[in-house]
């Protein structure tokens, strides 16, 4: 199939013709942001410095807010963006000026981009055609595809006839045909209800196994991007802000917002203070002392982490309830959601979140009945209250 290496790659919306900006900025004055976009005197930044390299057959996802550029970075890949600065190579080969129907990619968009009025099987067996296939292999292709996906029912249908996740079905379909070196998916799922999004993703990790191709996928959505990606990218305001596998990233986020923004419900954050007891880093908060595990131990004095105030982080799931003790919070609400309790509570100033499995639930929580939490050291996150980093990192 293909790698993929992305190089110094930067996208600059320049000004439109005619258009003024407000205030000429002086030398040395900040770079003005708006809506998570960065405005230079070149023009509007939507993606800077992005460097990643991509290994043949494997999945790649793209995660991070609205306007953060995942969706641009696809689009640079694809051809349909032009690159304002920097490096694409697709197996080894430069690409910034090929146009995208010479690239080898094949991409499915998040509306789907049917023609309405052809059947199922003229959707798929289009860009056959245009290649002047033989339709003996545009059959034997747009058959096998329809096969995969659980289609062949409905090669015969129009667009309009078929629910959301069965035109999505086409769409990814419409791809595979044309058996690209590279898979590209913007969004896919988006317009699906939660029911069919869970059936789609367990569909495109089964499909990933079928058609054994390099994928890149774009998501907001952090729980299709960890059950769906052997590596995840993180993106802010156009920088990458950590590449890891699902794990690393869960375990151990490199600053304040990637571990805000994967985990659900999210990380709750605390003002604590760091110091070093008998030479060992302890997080004080509150009434509350933890001293950290020996491996957060051994990178925070591996970096020579001075004593300071600090942003913790402790996920709610591996928060516990103890009957005295630890930290005094009270409830706000009480959300029953299965295998588990989600608490809703009111600590140290803050809205915290626990999870309490019901196996293990002896009461029943009302608003405003008193608990006690506390947390082990080994899942104790510190992060600079001046750079947002991950201090063990």
């Amino acid at each position: 199939m293909a790698t993929v290496s992305l190089r110094n790659v930067k996208k600059v919306y320049p000004f439109v013709s005619g258009e003024t900006k407000k205030k000429k900025k002086k030398k040395g004055d900040a770079e003005e942001k708006k809506n998570n976009l960065q405005i230079t005197e070149q023009g509007v930044v939507a993606v800077q410095e992005f460097n990643l390299d991509i290994a043949d057959k494997e999945f790649i996802v793209l995660v991070g807010p609205s306007g953060c550029g995942k969706s641009t970075t696809l689009r640079m890949v694809a051809g349909l963006e032009e690159i304002s600065d920097g490096e694409l190579y697709i197996d080894g080969k430069l690409m910034n000026d090929v146009a995208p129907k010479d690239r080898d990619i094949a991409m499915v968009f998040q509306n789907y981009a049917l023609y309405p009025h052809m059947t199922v099987y003229e959707n798929m067996a289009f860009s056959l055609k245009l290649r002047k296939e033989s339709k003996d292999v545009i059959d034997r292709k747009v058959r096998e595809a329809a096969e995969i996906l659980d289609i062949t029912q409905y090669l015969d249908r129009k667009p309009k006839a078929l629910s959301g996740g069965q035109r999505q079905r086409v769409a990814i379909g419409r791809a595979i045909v044309r058996d690209p070196a590279v898979f590209l998916m913007d969004e896919p799922l988006s317009n699906l209800d939660a029911k069919l999004r869970n059936q789609m993703r367990a569909e495109i990790i089964k499909l990933r196994e079928r058609i054994n191709t390099t994928f890149i996928y774009v998501t907001h959505d952090q729980t299709e991007a960890m059950t769906l990606g052997d590596r995840i990218v993180i993106m802010r305001d156009g920088y990458i802000q950590q590449i890891g596998t699902p794990q690393e990233v869960f375990n151990n986020p490199r600053n304040l917002f990637v571990a805000g923004f994967i985990g659900t419900p999210q990380m709750n954050f605390f003002d604590a203070h760091l110091s070093i007891e008998n030479g060992k880093y302890v997080v004080t908060l509150g009434s509350l002392k933890v001293e950290l595990d020996e491996e957060k131990q051994a990178r925070l004095h591996a970096n020579n982490v001075p004593e300071q105030d600090v942003t913790l982080g402790v996920r709610p799931e591996h928060t516990d309830l103890v009957k005295e003790g630890g930290i005094t919070a009270k409830v706000d609400v009480s959300e029953m959601m299965g295998s588990s309790v989600h608490l809703h509570i009111s600590a140290e100033g803050k809205d915290v979140i626990i999870i309490v499995p019901t196996i293990d639930m002896k009461d029943h929580f009302k608003m405003g009945d008193t608990v006690h939490f506390t947390f082990n050291g080994n899942v104790a996150h510190v992060f600079s209250k001046e750079t947002e980093r991950n201090l063990e990192w």
